[in-house]
This record gives structure tokens, sequence and C-alpha cells, in this order.
């Protein structure tokens, strides 16, 4: 009876192990828990307010942002939608006494099956899909503002 061992090791020293089992034709990877983050863009912890309207609707609706980077936001909303349906934004922030916005179009990537129908809170992950020119640098100096890096 063989018995498995955690392993404790960086993503690198992984790699190489395994290029070495390979080259030995023994690839097989270490047993144990191991994530590896494949976010492209630093994520930032904020709470802000956000009103959406969907294509072809006429309503728009409020919701909360939890987190957010370059690519994309997390995002609570008291409706059920779709995966792929596209949304308009408007994010609020203040600054000093000024309210200000961001606005852009965003694409449901993901959708959390377990939503809470209770408290009529949905979340997903909206992708970027398109904003105006310099909203980018916009949502890039507000999230170092008022964001929280999240830690790895």
């Amino acid at each position: 009876m063989t018995e498995d061992k955690e392993v404790s090791m960086s993503p690198s020293k992984i790699s190489s192990l395994l290029k070495k089992k390979k080259a030995e034709g023994k690839a097989e990877a270490p047993k144990g828990v191991l994530a590896i983050e494949k976010r492209k863009h630093t994520r930032f912890f904020l709470e802000l307010p956000m009103d959406y309207s969907r294509k072809g609707k006429q309503p728009d609706f409020g919701g909360i942002i939890k987190d957010a980077s370059e690519g994309g936001i997390l995002v609570y909303l008291p409706e059920k939608l779709e995966v792929g349906e596209l949304l308009k934004i408007d994010i609020f922030f203040a600054k000093g006494l000024e309210l200000n916005s961001i606005q852009g179009v965003a694409k449901i990537v993901w959708a959390d099956l377990a939503a809470r129908e209770t408290y009529k809170e949905h979340r997903y992950g909206l992708e970027f899909n398109s904003m105006p020119k310099g909203t980018l640098q916009k949502l890039r100096n507000l999230m170092k503002e008022v964001g929280k890096t999240q830690k790895s």
C-alpha cells in the first residue's frame, strides 16, 4: 500500500520536475494541492454601485460591483441573466463632492449556479467588451485609489 504525500513546491519547481520526469518517460504530476492563478490582470476588491441595461430592453437596473480588474468585474445583479448576453454598464463613484461614472459594454462570461434567489441576488462575471477612449485609464486610476489588491 502506498501513501500519498502532500507536496509543497513552487509552480516553477513542479514544472521542472515534470519536464525531468517526462524526459525519463515517467511524467506523472506530483500529488497534492496546487492552485495557480490564471488571471491576466490584478483584481481589486471594491464595492461600487452600478446601473446596467440589457440590449433591446428599456429599463435600467441597479447592481453592486464587488471586485474589478482591467479585464472585467464581479457583480451582484437583481435578475437572472444568460451567459453571453451583452450589458450596457454605468459604474458610479464619488471623487470629492463630484459624482463620476465609467461607462461601457460588458459580456456575461459566467453566472454563479448557487445564486441567492431569496435575496434576489445573482452573481456574474462580466468581461469588458468595449469602452469609450480614455475610460480604461479612468478605471485603472479608480481601482488604485479605492481598491484593495487581491493577494494570491
